[in-house]
This record gives structure tokens, C-alpha cells and sequence, in this order.
């Protein structure tokens, strides 16, 4: 399990698992709006992470400069660093 700090969102931080062919899963927000996060979370369980950072990077909460599903592929990108 990966475990990653959020930066600028309610959310604290984002857990997920990565298996050996690069699809996530497991992902969990914790804090942040519960309905969204959980629904970011199944939208992206089993999709490949270069796909999942392409779709969400970027995506901002109002006038936020970064949203959850931003900090989500924020974190996958710090992940394939540390790889």
C-alpha cells in the first residue's frame, strides 16, 4: 500500500495499491468529501496509472489550484518516481 500526503484539499491523504501490470486499486481518500472521493475511487479502480494520471491531472476544486482527484494523480506520479 502507498500512502500519500495531500497537498491544498480537505483530503489528508490518498492510499492505493499498484499491481505488477501498472492498474490501481484499493485507492482511499482520507477525509475530504466522502461521496466524491469514494466515487473518484471506483471510477478509477483497475484503470492503468498513466491513464488515470492523464484524465485527472490538473482538475482544480473552485478557485483551489488542486482538487482530490489532482492530489490523486499527483500522488501516482510521485509513485512511478519512486519506482
Amino acid at each position: 500500500m502507498f500512502t500519500y500526503s495531500t497537498k491544498g484539499t480537505c483530503s489528508r491523504q490518498i492510499l492505493f495499491d499498484v499491481d505488477a501490470e501498472d492498474k490501481l486499486h484499493n485507492v482511499r481518500f482520507i477525509g475530504g468529501c466522502s461521496g466524491n472521493t469514494q466515487g473518484v475511487a471506483r471510477l478509477v479502480e483497475g484503470m492503468d496509472i498513466d491513464e488515470v494520471i492523464s484524465r485527472l491531472n490538473g482538475i482544480r476544486c473552485g478557485f483551489r489550484p488542486t482538487s482530490c482527484p489532482d492530489q490523486l494523480a499527483n500522488a501516482l506520479k510521485q509513485y512511478k518516481a519512486k519506482l
